[in-house]
């Protein structure tokens, strides 16, 4: 086995076949058309069934590495002048239970997300399943000169979810997706809930280093101004230098600073 599969955590064939069997059984949906999609995803295996289902695959090493960057993510917390605020899962069930639950909190506030359906284990493996969103896109895939309408939608979105008292503690590109006109929330992760104005910030913070890349400084700012406070603003930028560390964020957080500490003063 690779280091970089073992990393991963990728069940083995048999394993995935068990578990796909139980999911085909468990909702009738035999004989079924089962494929793979291509993700750079760490923390699961992911699994198409019938173009219907979309079933997560969770090892025990899925939930050690996610233990990992949970304790990085922490550390980089405490560089921001806070405590860490990032919680870690105990076992695959765990973790497939507090994504399943997570989209569900997600969608009785209002908020688009895949239609949560289940969680269960299957020999040691943590298992859940959601509808299958066809032809979607990432954030980072959006025309900025046909779709303005999304960044606003984002901030509108992570609004409602703040105001809900909760937080999605890892916003990404690839996880806001895009379908036809509407905007999706997926793969939310464990965060304190005593620590929600650190939270939200670092959320803020991570919106806005999502869609710098694709829309620049000023017109994401300028779409976060429409539903955060300038004081909010301020705090998020505090987040920026700690976002930019992650491997999967690559924008220019000195520029995100600038435009936000230049309107500060302008107001």
């Amino acid at each position: 086995m690779s280091l970089r599969r073992f990393v991963r955590g990728q069940p083995s064939w048999s394993a995935i076949e068990t578990v796909v069997r139980a999911v085909v059984e468990r909702y009738d949906r035999s004989p079924a058309h089962v494929r793979f999609l291509e993700a750079d995803n760490w923390l699961s295996t992911p699994v198409v069934i019938d173009d219907a289902l979309f079933v997560k695959v969770i090892s025990q090493q899925n939930t050690l590495v996610h233990a990992l960057f949970t304790t990085g993510r922490n550390l980089g917390a405490v560089s921001s002048g806070t405590a860490g605020f990032f919680e870690s899962f105990q076992s695959p069930a765990e973790m497939a239970r507090h994504e399943l639950e997570a989209t569900r909190e997600m969608r009785a506030l209002g908020l688009n997300t895949p239609e949560p359906i289940e969680a269960f284990d299957v020999d040691g493996y943590g298992v859940v399943v959601f509808e299958y969103l066809p032809e979607f896109r990432s954030l980072d895939a959006l025309d900025p000169e046909t779709e303005s309408w999304v960044a606003e939608g984002l901030f509108a979105s992570l609004r409602t979810l703040h105001d809900g008292g909760l937080a999605h503690g890892d916003l990404r590109a690839e996880n806001v997706l895009l379908l036809d006109d509407a905007l999706y929330f997926i793969d939310a992760t464990s965060v304190d809930s005593d620590a929600q104005e650190g939270i939200q910030s670092y959320d803020l913070a991570c919106a806005l280093a999502a869609l710098e890349p694709v829309l620049g400084p000023r017109a994401a700012v300028a779409a976060a101004e429409a539903s955060y406070s300038m004081g909010e603003l301020l705090s998020a930028a505090d987040f920026l230098h700690f976002v930019q560390l992650r491997p999967d964020h690559d924008f220019a957080a000195a520029g995100l600073r600038s435009e936000i500490e230049h309107r500060a003063t302008a107001e």
